[in-house]
C-alpha cells in the first residue's frame, strides 16, 4: 500500500496541544545552552517590558493631579519642578517598555530562526527518506505549498503566540490587579467580564470561520499544482495548442478560491465588528463609573485618566488579539499538515541490523522476483536471471514489460513481492540503501537535470569531485567539445529539468555524471538518444 498524503486537504488529523508539543523541543534543544539561555532572557524582558507600561499610567496619573493645584504652601519651583519629573518619568517608562520590547525580540531572534531551520531540514530530510511511490503519487506543488505554510505558520507562532497573547494575557493580570487594589472590585470586574466576553466570541466565531480558511487552503493548493503542473509541462502544451485548455482550469480553480476567498472576508468582517461593539461596551461601562468617582469626589481627574489609560493600554492589544488568535488557529493547520509529513512512514527502510554492501565481482541476480505497483498492475512474476561480473546483458521488451522496474528495483526504489534481489550473494533488502545506491549508476530513460550549471550537474555524481575529474569525464562522455563551445562553457545554466538542452545532450550529461560516480554496477535505461 502507498504512502497516503493529500497536501490539498486541510482538516486536522491531530489535535493543536500534539502539534504544540512537536514544536516545544525546537524551542528549548538539547544540547544547546546558549539559546535556552536566550529564552530565559527574552522571558525576563518580556516581563519588565509589560511592569514599565503598566507603570505608565501611574505617572501619567501624578502629572495630570500635579497640573491640577489650585493652591497650598508649594513653591512655584517646587510647582514646576514636580510635573517636569514626572513628565521625565513618563518619557524614562515608555522608553523603558519599547526598549525591554525590542531587546527581547532581539534576544529571541536567534532561537526562533534556529528552530525554523531545525524543522525545515527535519522535514527536507524526511522527504528524502520516504519512498519513489510517495515522490510519485505526490501534487506537483502542493507538497512545496504545504512546506512554506508550515515553516511561514511556526513563524508567526513563535512572534505573535510568546509575544503577544502570553504579554496580553500578563497585562490584564497586572491591570485587575491594580485596579482591584486601589479602586475596588467593581472596575477589575467589568474588565474581566467584557475582555472573557471578547475571548469568548471571538473563539467561537473563529472556529466557525475555519472552515472557510481550510477551503480557501484547499482551492489555494488545487490552483497552485495546476499552474505549476502546466508550467513544468510548457513544450506539450505548446505541442497540442492548448494554451486556452491549460488557462480554463486555472481559471476554474482560482474562480474556486475566489468564492471560498470571499466568504471568509465576509465573516472576517462580522466577526471584526461583534469584537468592537464588545470592546466599546467595555471601555464605556468602566468610563462611566469612572466618571461618576470624580463627580462624588472619590476619584480625582488623574485617577480618571490613569483607569482610562489603563482600558486604552489593555484593549489595544485585545483588539489585535483576536487577529492573533485567528491566525495562530491557521498557523496550526498549516504547521499540522507540515508535520504529518514527518509522520508518513517510509516504505522502503534500512532493516534495523542492516550491514553495508560489500562489493567483490558485482554480479547481480534476480531469483523468482514478483513485483506489482498495485493488486491490480502486477508486472513481473517469478523473473530469474544473473548477471555474472564484467558481463553485460541487454533486456528487451515491449513498452511497460517492466524494463525500467528492474533498475528500480535494483536501487531498492521498492522493495519485491517475491522473491529475492543479490548483488555478490547478498539480499539487497539486507545492506544499507546508502552503500547498494553509491554502487549502483544509472542513465536513466527520462534524464531531468537541476536547474543549474552543466559542471553542477556532472559533479552532482561525486560532489568533492574536482574540475578536472568533471572535464575527464566529459570526455569520456564525448560531450566536452560540445561544452566548451558554449558561451559560457561549463557554467551555462541547462534550465528548469534540463530543457535548454536537446535529449542526446541531457544523456550524454547524465552519463558523465554516472561515469564520475564510477559504481561497480552500471545500468542504461533505453539511453539511446546519445
Amino acid at each position: 500500500m502507498r504512502s497516503s498524503f493529500n497536501p490539498a486537504e486541510d482538516g486536522p488529523s491531530r489535535s493543536h496541544w500534539h502539534t504544540l508539543a512537536t514544536l516545544m523541543p525546537y524551542l528549548w534543544p538539547q544540547g544547546r545552552p546558549d539559546l535556552r539561555f536566550r529564552v530565559v532572557v527574552a522571558m525576563v524582558l518580556l516581563a519588565l517590558a509589560k511592569v514599565a507600561i503598566v507603570f505608565i499610567p501611574f505617572v501619567y496619573k501624578e502629572v495630570i493631579d500635579t497640573l491640577n493645584i489650585t493652591g497650598g504652601d508649594e513653591t512655584t519651583a517646587t510647582v514646576i519642578a514636580i510635573p517636569v519629573l514626572m513628565i521625565l518619568a513618563y518619557g524614562a517608562a515608555r522608553v523603558a517598555g519599547q526598549a525591554f520590547g525590542e531587546l527581547r525580540d532581539a534576544v529571541f531572534a536567534k532561537v526562533g530562526q534556529n528552530a525554523l531551520r531545525m524543522v525545515a531540514l527535519q522535514v527536507f530530510r524526511h522527504l528524502h527518506r520516504l519512498s519513489l511511490a510517495f515522490h510519485l503519487d505526490r501534487q506537483t506543488g502542493g507538497l512545496s505549498r504545504v512546506i512554506e505554510r508550515g515553516t511561514k505558520g511556526i513563524d508567526f507562532l513563535l512572534r505573535f503566540s510568546l509575544f503577544n497573547i502570553l504579554p496580553t494575557l500578563l497585562e490584564l493580570s497586572l491591570v485587575c490587579g491594580v485596579l482591584l487594589i486601589n479602586y475596588g472590585p467593581g472596575y477589575s470586574t467589568i474588565t474581566l467580564i467584557s475582555v472573557g466576553v471578547y475571548i469568548l466570541f471571538t473563539l467561537t466565531i473563529t472556529e466557525w470561520r475555519l472552515k472557510h480558511r481550510r477551503e480557501m487552503n484547499r482551492t489555494d493548493s488545487e490552483a497552485s499544482t495546476r499552474a505549476i503542473d502546466s508550467l513544468l509541462n510548457f513544450e506539450t502544451v505548446k505541442y497540442f495548442g492548448n494554451e486556452g485548455h491549460e488557462a480554463d482550469r486555472f481559471n476554474q480553480s482560482m474562480a474556486r478560491y475566489e468564492i471560498a476567498a470571499v466568504r471568509s472576508q465576509t465573516s472576517l468582517a462580522l466577526l471584526n465588528i461583534g469584537q468592537g461593539v464588545i470592546i466599546a461596551f467595555g471601555m464605556c461601562t468602566v468610563m462611566v463609573l469612572a466618571a461618576k468617582g470624580v463627580i462624588d469626589k472619590e476619584l480625582t481627574i488623574g485617577d480618571f485618566v490613569l483607569i482610562n489609560t489603563f482600558m486604552m493600554q489593555l484593549y489595544q492589544p485585545l483588539g489585535f488579539l483576536g487577529f492573533v488568535y485567528r491566525e495562530i488557529k491557521q498557523s496550526l493547520v498549516d504547521m499540522d499538515k507540515m508535520f504529518e509529513l514527518i509522520n508518513v512512514h517510509a516504505e522502503v527502510a534500512d532493516e534495523p541490523d542492516a550491514v553495508p554492501l560489500q562489493i567483490t565481482d558485482g554480479a547481480v541476480t534476480f531469483e523468482g522476483v514478483d513485483f506489482g505497483y498495485g493488486p491490480d498492475r502486477q508486472i513481473l512474476h517469478g523473473v530469474d536471471f544473473s548477471v555474472p561480473a564484467g558481463h553485460t546483458v541487454a533486456i528487451v521488451g515491449p513498452s511497460g514489460a517492466g524494463k525500467s522496474t528492474i533498475s528500480r528495483i535494483l536501487f531498492r526504489f521498492y522493495d519485491v513481492q517475491g522473491g529475492r534481489v543479490l548483488i555478490d550473494g547478498q539480499d539487497v533488502r539486507d545492506v544499507t540503501q546508502a552503500s547498494l545506491r553509491a554502487n549502483v549508476g544509472i542513465v536513466p530513460q527520462d534524464t531531468v537535470l537541476f536547474n543549474d550549471s552543466i559542471r553542477y550537474n556532472i559533479r552532482y555524481g561525486r560532489v568533492d569531485a574536482t574540475d578536472e575529474e568533471i572535464e575527464a569525464a566529459a570526455k569520456l562522455a564525448q560531450i566536452h567539445d560540445f561544452i566548451t563551445a558554449l558561451p559560457d562553457g561549463y557554467e551555462s545554466a541547462v534550465g528548469e529539468r534540463g530543457l535548454k538542452l536537446s535529449g542526446g545532450e541531457k544523456q550524454r550529461v547524465a552519463i558523465a555524471r554516472t561515469i564520475l560516480k564510477d559504481p561497480a554496477i552500471l545500468l542504461f535505461d533505453e539511453a539511446t538518444s546519445a
